[in-house]
C-alpha cells in the first residue's frame, strides 16, 4: 500500500532570515494532532511575547524530535556544524566549572530556528548574555504538592503579591503550564547566584511565616505536607524554568502565560495551549509588557537574609547534582539522619 506522501519543506521569512521548515505535516502533540508547523506558527504568533523572555538569554531548548511519544533531550551546546551563521550564542558556566556555548535569541528568527529543530520547551537561564554570573530574574517557582493543586499556588501567590507590595516590588505572574505558579521581580543585576538563590529563600520563608499552613520552603518532601513548595533551587546555577509563552511537553500543549493579579484567582492552567494564547494575544496587551521596566534593588531581600542567619536560619540544601557550597547544611533525609543518631 502506498503511504500518504510527506509534506514538503517550506522557507519562511522571520526577522530577515530564512529559515526552513522541515517535516511540517509531523505530529508533535498525539493527543490533539498538533503537527511541527502548528508549533512554528505558534511561535511565530507569541513572537512579541517569548522575545521578552528569551532576548539575549541563553537558553536550554527540550526538543523531541520525533514528538511527544519518542526520544527527548535538553540541549544545552549549540552543535557545531549545520547551523545557520547568524545563529547567536552565549557562554554559559555550568557549576562544575564547565561551560558550554548556549543558544541566546536576539531576534525572532532564533526561536523559529529552534522550533524547526523539534523544540517545544524552551529553557533560559536568568542572566543576560553581556553578565552570565549576575542573575537580573529573580524566579519563585510555587510548586504544589500531593494533597495541593493549581487553586493553592495561586493562592499563595495572591500571599506572596501582598509581602512584594510591601517591599515596594512588582512581581509577574505567570502559569507554569501545569498544576504551579511562577513569579518574576526583575532585578538589577549586580550579585550572583549564591546571593539571589539566598534571597529567594528569605522570601521563601517570610511567606511561609505569613502561611504556615499554605506554604514550605522544606526540601524534603516528608517534610513539604499537603503545602505549596517555594521551589528556591530553581535560583541555583544552571536551574531554569520553561520561560513565559513556552509550551509544556504535556498532552493538552499547554503554554506558560502571563497573566494579571487580578486573573490569577479566576483561571485554569488548562485555559492557556497552543491554540488559545495567540487568540489571547491578539485580543489585548501582555501582561508581562512592562516587566523590564524597573529593576529592583535586591538589598531588602538580602537584609532579611542577614536576619534570618542570625536568628539561626541559614542555608538550604543545594540539588543532589550540584557541587558541595560553603555553608549548606547536610544533603541527608530527616528521618535516615535521625535514624542513624539512634
Amino acid at each position: 500500500m502506498v503511504g500518504t506522501p510527506k509534506a514538503k519543506p517550506v522557507e519562511v521569512q522571520v526577522a530577515g532570515h530564512t529559515v526552513r521548515l522541515s517535516s511540517p505535516d509531523r505530529v508533535m502533540f498525539p493527543d490533539r494532532g498538533f503537527t511541527k508547523k502548528d508549533i512554528f506558527d505558534y511561535y511565530l504568533a507569541v513572537g512579541d511575547g517569548i522575545l521578552r523572555a528569551l532576548r539575549d538569554r541563553p537558553t536550554t531548548l527540550q526538543r523531541f524530535p520525533e514528538g511527544l511519544g519518542g526520544e527527548t533531550f535538553f540541549q544545552k551546546r549549540v552543535p557545531t556544524r549545520g547551523v545557520p551563521p547568524w545563529l547567536g550564542t552565549a557562554e554559559i558556566t555550568f557549576p562544575s566549572g564547565r561551560t558550554a556555548l548556549e543558544l541566546c535569541p536576539g531576534d525572532l528568527a532564533h526561536v523559529a530556528w529552534a522550533a524547526q529543530m523539534g523544540t517545544v520547551v524552551f529553557h533560559p537561564w536568568p542572566v543576560r548574555a553581556h553578565q552570565p554570573d549576575h542573575p537580573d530574574e529573580l524566579r519563585i517557582d510555587l510548586d504544589p504538592q500531593p494533597g495541593t493543586d493549581f487553586a493553592d499556588a495561586a493562592q499563595a501567590a495572591i500571599e506572596l503579591n501582598a509581602l512584594l507590595t510591601d517591599l515596594g516590588v512588582t512581581g509577574w505572574p505567570k502559569t507554569s503550564g501545569g498544576r504551579g505558579v511562577h513569579v518574576y521581580l526583575r532585578i538589577q543585576p549586580r550579585w550572583t547566584f549564591v546571593q539571589v538563590r539566598r534571597a529567594a529563600i528569605a522570601l521563601g520563608r517570610a511567606l511561609e511565616r505569613r502561611r504556615p499552613d499554605l506554604v514550605t520552603t522544606s526540601w524534603w518532601k516528608e517534610e513539604r505536607g499537603e503545602r505549596v513548595f517555594v521551589d528556591y533551587n530553581q535560583m541555583a546555577r544552571d536551574r531554569t524554568i520553561a520561560c513565559a509563552y513556552s509550551l509544556r511537553a504535556n498532552p493538552r500543549a499547554t503554554a506558560s502565560t502571563p497573566v494579571t493579579w487580578a486573573e490569577l484567582p479566576e483561571v485554569e492552567p488548562d485555559d492557556f495551549d497552543l491554540r488559545t494564547v495567540p487568540q489571547r494575544l491578539a485580543g489585548g496587551p501582555d501582561p508581562h509588557e512592562g516587566i523590564d521596566d524597573d529593576p529592583w534593588d535586591l538589598t531588602p531581600l538580602l537584609e532579611w537574609a542577614d536576619r534570618d542567619e542570625r536568628d539561626g536560619a541559614g542555608d538550604l540544601p543545594y540539588p543532589p547534582d550540584h557541587p558541595k557550597m560553603p555553608g549548606e547544611p547536610m544533603r541527608v533525609q530527616p528521618s535516615r539522619a535521625r535514624r542513624s543518631d539512634g
